[in-house]
């Protein structure tokens, strides 16, 4: 027979980050969020979490992390071993997108995952590797809603959206990737819309000075959602990585996606339009094209069900209000 918990029913979570779109949705209504809210969080401190775990019932690592050598974070698991904490990981991202290598982040998951007590992942192909990996099964909780289309906007029909990012990320071919999504669009009857960085420009091409049915506007992160919203196709630029909350935005707002082939963006959403790019092979320009002139002749997906979206979430957080209350269950038996 398990014991009885303690008195209070709500589970004090310290979510790393201390909150994000992702998180502020998936957190069970009963559960109570435990600061600090700062960022880093402090509760990747090991002698933070020495001396406050007394204050949390789990402490649940989404990212956050990735600024720590990969010995503090072994440093860090020990200190959750020692405390007794439970640890909870959700692998948004098998390969962070904002290394040059994978070895770091590697690292990075191969100690959280060897010392949380449960694993979960957005999509059936991301848990599958996490399996061949690091030899974990992770439980598969769908990417929610974390938008809200805009009754007021719309879509332009044959607007092409790419976000190139910042420079200082930049990928090696981004003016490649501009031409290709540009050639896609005009020859589907389109045009192409290149979101900036504040402060930035295009890359330098003498193609792309001259080019029609091109422009450059700044991206807003307070008005991204909208922008997106703005838009028939959307290209995710990504090279590697395994999960987008941009591609959940498309969907709740209807916006069409192109995606590259790496990750599991076709598994987190399986109504996009894929194209080849990935660290191996690079891009290939020509898929980009036709995928991005195959995507004008779909029509523009209905945003989102708001009453199926409603559910789909109400089934997420029921999942993480059971994996808490089962590590906490299983902390005090162990006690």
């Amino acid at each position: 027979m398990v014991p009885a918990l303690p008195s209070s029913p709500r589970v004090r979570v310290a979510t790393v980050p201390h909150a994000d779109p992702y998180v502020d949705a998936v957190l069970p209504p009963d559960a109570v969020r435990v600061g600090p809210a700062h960022d880093p969080s402090p509760w990747l401190d090991p002698a933070y979490l020495t001396a406050h775990a007394a204050r949390v019932d789990v402490v649940h690592v989404h990212s956050g992390f990735g600024h720590l050598p990969e010995d503090e974070v072994v440093c860090w698991t020990e200190a959750v071993r020692r405390t007794g904490t439970p640890l909870v990981v959700t692998v948004h991202q098998l390969r962070d997108p904002g290394r040059p290598g994978r070895r770091r982040h590697d690292a990075h998951l191969a100690a959280l995952m060897a010392t949380a007590e449960v694993v979960l992942t957005l999509t059936p192909g991301a848990a599958d590797e996490i399996a061949e990996r690091f030899g974990r099964t992770a439980i598969v909780v769908a990417h929610p809603s974390v938008a809200r289309a805009d009754p007021d906007g719309g879509a332009e029909r044959g607007l092409v959206g790419l976000a190139l990012g910042t420079a200082g990320a930049a990928r090696p071919d981004r003016a490649a990737l501009v031409r290709a999504a540009l050639s896609g669009a005009v020859s589907g009857g389109g045009r192409l819309r290149v979101y900036v960085e504040p402060g930035e420009h295009l890359p330098p091409d003498p193609d792309l000075a001259i080019a029609e049915g091109l422009e450059v506007v700044t991206r807003d992160p307070a008005r991204w959602d909208r922008q997106l919203q703005e838009l028939h196709v959307a290209v995710l630029p990504e090279r590697c990585g395994t999960h987008s909350r941009d591609l959940e935005v498309c969907r709740d707002v209807g916006t069409r996606v192109v995606a590259p082939s790496c990750g599991w963006f076709a598994d987190q959403w399986s109504d996009v339009v894929v194209y080849g790019d990935d660290e191996e092979c690079g891009l290939d320009p020509v898929s980009l094209t036709a995928a991005v002139g195959a995507a004008l002749t779909r029509p523009m997906p209905r945003p989102a069900d708001r009453a199926w979206r409603a559910g789909q979430l109400a089934a997420v957080r029921a999942v993480h209000a059971q994996v808490y209350e089962q590590v906490v269950a299983d902390r005090v038996v162990g006690v």
